[in-house]
């Protein structure tokens, strides 16, 4: 596990956290982190938590943060995260929170999460999500 929220850490997330590969938990929240989130990251295959909420990140979600098959908590809210949903979200068969509100998402949200049958909560009020249910 690796928290180190809840202090005044800044720059880009390293590229290089996707080689900790025994990685379980990454908690990053309620920092300065800016930059868009690595790729990289979606070759933590063991990782459950990821929490970045509460920082400055821009750009879209990588697609490849859909190889987190073990994932249990997605947390990216508060940010200036953009682009769609990417349908790849869908692979996270194990995940119970997605929590991405208060960024600038849009589009729709994909139908590929109808299937997360462990889900509990979907959170993503505050964006520019368009389009049905």
């Amino acid at each position: 596990e690796l928290d180190l929220s809840a202090n005044q850490l800044s720059g880009p997330l390293p590229p290089e956290l996707g080689n900790l590969s025994s990685m379980v938990d990454l908690v990053l929240s309620e920092n300065t982190l800016s930059g868009s989130i690595p790729a990289e990251l979606g070759r933590l295959e063991i990782l459950e938590r990821l929490l970045l909420g509460f920082n400055h990140l821009k750009g879209s979600l990588p697609p490849e943060l859909g190889n987190l098959g073990r994932l249990r908590e997605l947390v990216l809210n508060s940010n200036q995260l953009s682009g769609s949903l990417p349908s790849e979200l869908g692979k996270f068969s194990n995940v119970r929170v997605l929590q991405l509100s208060d960024n600038s998402l849009s589009g729709s949200i994909p139908p590929e999460l109808g299937i997360l049958s462990h889900l509990v909560g979907l959170y993503v009020s505050y964006n520019q999500l368009s389009g049905s249910l």
